[in-house]
């Protein structure tokens, strides 16, 4: 049976990349179906009005909207919570806005692809596609996600390399289990143990080539 998705978002004083970015999210030829969440975090621009727009246009869009939280709360962690709890489908794609399908056909590809054991995948943007990392545990990417949430680093940029060192570009996750994922968007590590988790996934990627799927998007 194929599965359905629902693209989740968040966005803040972005309004041009959802204007140059967000039809290609609403625009995939999926025939199971799918969704586009898009969570506005109190954005100060015209996003509102962008998203307004577009809903006008694309039946599948929803927006929602997340006041300005208390600091103690993880923002990101409360953003996509609300965008899972919205969610119609049992399979999650946390998404961003500046990351754009590279073809009509990506949702296609990716359902292709997937098995019927993993949980949850890592996806990263690729010269030719993008690569699939699946996992059969969720916690098998606290490291991945801990490290990303802590330090957004503007590091190597090559495609190759981003994989390499975990800098994943999408995440894949079953609605069942994307509330255990969230958990670790609010974990904040230390420096030494922010370099154990680097050494930890350059072991994982590099080393163990950990099993992974390269869709090639023509």
């Amino acid at each position: 049976m194929s599965r359905c998705f629902s693209i989740i978002m968040t966005v803040y004083d972005q309004a041009y990349e959802l204007e140059e970015n967000l039809p290609a999210f609403l625009t995939q030829v999926y025939e199971p179906g799918y969704e586009v969440i898009v969570v506005d975090e109190s954005s100060t621009d015209n996003t509102e009005d962008v998203l307004k727009l577009a809903k006008n246009n694309y039946p599948q869009l929803y927006t929602t909207f997340l006041p300005r939280p208390n600091r103690l709360v993880s923002r990101p962690k409360l953003s996509f919570t609300i965008g899972v709890k919205a969610a119609k489908n049992e399979w999650i794609i946390i998404a961003d806005i500046k990351k754009k399908p590279a073809a009509p056909d990506v949702l296609q590809a990716i359902e292709n692809s997937m098995s019927d054991n993993a949980v949850l995948y890592l996806g990263y943007l690729t010269g030719k596609g993008l690569r699939l990392q699946p996992f059969d545990d969720v916690t098998e990417v606290h490291r991945q996600i801990v490290k990303a949430e802590r330090k957004k680093s503007n590091g190597h940029q090559g495609k190759h390399m981003r994989y390499i060192r975990g800098k994943y570009d999408f995440i894949i996750v079953h609605k069942d289990y994307a509330h255990d994922l969230l958990k670790f968007f609010e974990e904040k590590p230390s420096r030494l143990q922010l370099l154990g988790l680097r050494l930890s996934i350059l072991w994982q990627n590099l080393c163990k080539r950990s099993s992974t799927t390269l869709l090639i998007i023509e």
